[in-house]
């Protein structure tokens, strides 16, 4: 999905001609894409000044509901081992992963607003609740916070994007565009059936869906190629500057806390039952978060920019707004369906951006 033609009726896309574009936007021309020219300030004076507006105590009130939510169902599930029926329990157990998974994206996309500062005024609050947050869930929230920060700042940016950067046609091996017909002519096409197998695919999408999150964490797993091993968890990650340094130790921190929570509750109770109650739960929020980022920055009519071409703006316009029904976009607090807003004004709360 391109960037609209109008963002308003006050504001017009401009045209562009092909002559005046520089060098590098040439790829968005053969596609017949038209660079948007409007600026970031013509956005904001057709946006209602009260939706930049932040509530700190509206933001605490969703964390008591959400957190309320997820006590309800981990109480009721200590109820389900006890039924007798066996179909019940066999049922149950999904139903409540299911929900404690949308229950705790929920939450994470919470601490995702503390990390953009739109969950209040208060930036002691704001890194308060969203390490709290993030941690509970295995996230290195200020090592996230930070390498996000310059995701916003190079949303669409080949070189300086953090997540989902496409591969260029040699980094898998293509051929240069002027010589595709002869190269088609010649490759061998069988040496590439085994990857488009529906079980290979279907493979690489549960590893992916299940694991893709925390790759990203620990490896960089779909983000830029910085020539050596980049991590959230490293304070001199390339990702990283060095007066980042307490703030990745903090991180580092919340999660080791979290995970000597879990390594106690599985000595005193049973690994199983730590799977049971939060690490399938745990592996559905993995799950909603590859899916969700995934289709926001992912789609063959989007196009990426070089240097020369990109900017803020037209970055930012280069997400897709989806939406997985009114429930699911309830209960994820918006960033479904509002992240083109979200990415043009970052600070403003979920709560306004619809």
């Amino acid at each position: 999905m391109a960037p609209p033609n109008t963002i308003d009726a006050g504001l017009t896309q401009r045209h562009i001609s092909t002559s005046a574009a520089p060098t590098s936007a040439k790829p968005a021309f053969e596609r017949n894409y038209q660079l948007p020219e409007f600026t970031i300030k013509e956005i904001r004076e057709c946006i209602p000044a009260h939706c930049f507006e932040r509530s700190g105590l509206r933001g605490l009130c969703h964390v008591a509901i959400d957190l309320t939510w997820a006590s309800l169902l981990f109480l009721a599930a200590t109820q389900i081992d006890k039924f007798e029926n066996p179909l019940i329990r066999y049922l149950a157990w999904p139903a409540y992963w299911i929900m404690q998974g949308i229950v705790c994206t929920g939450i994470w996309v919470l601490a995702h607003e503390c990390g953009h500062q739109s969950f209040s005024t208060s930036k002691t609050l704001n890194n308060t609740v969203g390490w709290i947050l993030h941690s509970m869930l295995l996230v290195p929230y200020h090592s996230w916070r930070i390498s996000h920060s310059k995701h916003h700042k190079a949303t669409g940016h080949m070189t300086k994007d953090q997540v989902f950067v496409p591969k260029t046609r040699s980094q898998v091996g293509l051929p240069p565009k002027e010589n595709v017909a002869v190269a088609v002519q010649e490759e061998d096409m069988s040496v590439h059936l085994d990857e488009e197998a529906p079980i290979v695919t279907l493979f690489w999408m549960v590893i992916q869906f299940l694991f893709g999150w925390p790759a990203y964490l620990i490896m960089n797993a779909s983000g830029q190629d910085y020539g050596r091993w980049t991590s959230h968890f490293h304070t001199y990650s390339p990702i990283f500057e060095p007066r980042n340094f307490f703030d990745i130790i903090i991180s580092d921190l919340g999660v080791l806390a979290a995970l000597g929570t879990l390594i106690y509750a599985s000595m005193q109770l049973s690994l199983l039952t730590v799977t049971k109650y939060y690490i399938v739960p745990y592996l559905f929020v993995n799950f909603w978060l590859v899916l969700i980022t995934f289709l926001q920055h992912t789609d063959p009519k989007l196009p990426h920019y070089r240097e020369g071409a990109w900017n803020f703006q037209r970055g930012a316009l280069c997400t897709v707004d989806r939406s997985f029904g009114k429930f699911l976009d309830h209960m994820f607090h918006g960033i479904v369906h509002t992240h083109v807003a979200h990415h043009l004004f970052s600070q403003m709360p979920f709560y306004h951006a619809e």
